[in-house]
């Protein structure tokens, strides 16, 4: 099921929206004003955004703005205005495309449906994905719950190391070789201190999402980080 944010305060036209998207398994949370958008957005981190340009509270592409800070989910803007200038000055800000009003359901079934695709192939290329976390390793950056989440070069390298190796257990030497290229010499602490730390800023404090197989080494969960 994918989840839809729709921002929009005409409720004929988001119950229209709602109804029609339902049969095509889309989930769709309306937000009639454009100042709780942030919010919900950051509560229910859906897959795709669909924005109305006119809303009450602060307009669509302010919203635009604030989600694009945090997240790189699919932007679409649904918009009455017939400016090349705002559909360029849209698209330079962080949205992904835009609808005319008024909105054919099936015009704006195939545009969600082609920005998913275009998400799905770039995540295969230069993203892991597992449920709320991404890691993009174009540019060495993680997310967590839609927000950036800071890492040290030494939890990035041992985060990335780990999901790429998902479900397997890695032994502390098999970290170390890969990492700084050394062996474990059954002192060195250096991966029990990184793994408690990224633990920490992933909310794992039960050691879910990175597990500890005593006697082994530890384990990348894909199923935990919903």
């Amino acid at each position: 099921m994918v989840q839809v944010m729709l921002v929009e305060d005409d409720a004929r036209l988001a119950e229209l929206v709602v109804e029609y998207l339902a049969g095509y398994e889309f989930k769709v949370d309306v937000v009639p004003r454009g100042d709780e958008a942030l919010a919900r957005f950051r509560a229910t981190n859906p897959d795709v955004v669909v924005l109305d340009l006119m809303l009450p509270g602060m307009d669509g592409m302010k919203v635009s703005q604030q989600i694009r800070e945090i997240s790189d989910v699919p932007i679409l803007i649904m918009t009455a205005r017939e400016d090349s200038y705002d559909e360029v000055s849209l698209l330079e800000q962080g949205a992904d495309d835009f609808i005319n009003k008024p909105v054919q359901p099936r015009v704006l079934l195939a545009r969600l449906r082609a920005l998913l695709r275009r998400r799905q192939g770039k995540s295969e290329a230069d993203q892991l994905i597992f449920g709320q976390l991404a890691i993009a390793t174009s540019d060495r950056s993680v997310s967590w719950k839609g927000q950036h989440c800071p890492l040290s070069n030494t939890e990035y390298k041992l985060l990335l190391v780990l999901a790429e190796s998902a479900g397997t257990v890695l032994s502390r030497d098999a970290l170390l070789k890969t990492m700084r290229g050394i062996e474990f010499d059954g002192l060195d602490r250096s991966i029990d201190n990184s793994i408690s730390k990224l633990r920490r800023k992933f909310d794992d404090v039960d050691g879910e999402k990175i597990k500890t197989v005593w006697g082994e080494g530890y384990l990348f969960s894909p199923s935990a980080w919903n």
